[in-house]
């Protein structure tokens, strides 16, 4: 196996390991110390998305780093999307071996002047104005273009479309379990 594959193996593994120990204790899942390196060595923002079938069940995460490694930005964000999802029930111990988990490990946000500089297929974007901030992952099916992106993220912040935004991108790294 190589070092890439075997650190998608730990994320997915992690991942879905976070959740089911969360759903069985009620505690959050102690980081193992079996893990790939990189997952102790590094710290960034991760989303961790639920699907069940094709419809989403719950993605909740963090753009900036919030924990003190990969690792741990997982175990909790992986527990979030499955219990504290606003749009969706929590999920059950019985129904997790129907879901398909993905993470997505973003890279830090830039600062982008001229929307030519993105695309929806290759960076996520988040979008500001004021206090407000919404986040869109990129290559998210049914989203073709930068307008849509920006609608869509801005509608999930609150932003009126006629207000001013300050709009970041970033890309993923995006590891999605085998079924």
């Amino acid at each position: 196996m190589s070092e890439e594959e075997r650190f998608r193996e730990d994320v997915v593994w992690l991942a879905r390991e976070a959740i089911a120990h969360y759903l069985k204790t009620g505690e959050y899942l102690p980081v193992p110390a079996h893990l790939h390196p990189r997952l102790y060595q590094e710290r960034r923002g991760v989303f961790v998305s639920l699907k069940k079938g094709k419809a989403l069940r719950g993605c909740i995460g963090t753009y900036l780093p919030q924990c003190a490694n990969l690792a741990e930005e997982i175990v909790r964000n992986a527990v979030s999307a499955a219990i504290h999802d606003p749009r969706f029930p929590p999920v059950t111990l019985r129904e997790l071996d129907e879901l398909t988990i993905s993470v997505d490990i973003l890279s830090p946000p830039e600062m982008v002047q001229d929307y030519r500089a993105l695309d929806p297929k290759k960076y996520g974007v988040i979008v500001e104005s004021g206090w407000k901030r919404g986040l869109l992952l990129p290559d998210i099916e049914g989203v073709e273009t930068v307008e849509e992106q920006i609608r869509i993220a801005s509608a999930k912040a609150g932003i009126a479309p006629q207000e001013p935004v300050t709009v970041y991108r970033f890309t993923v790294e995006r590891y999605k379990e085998r079924k």
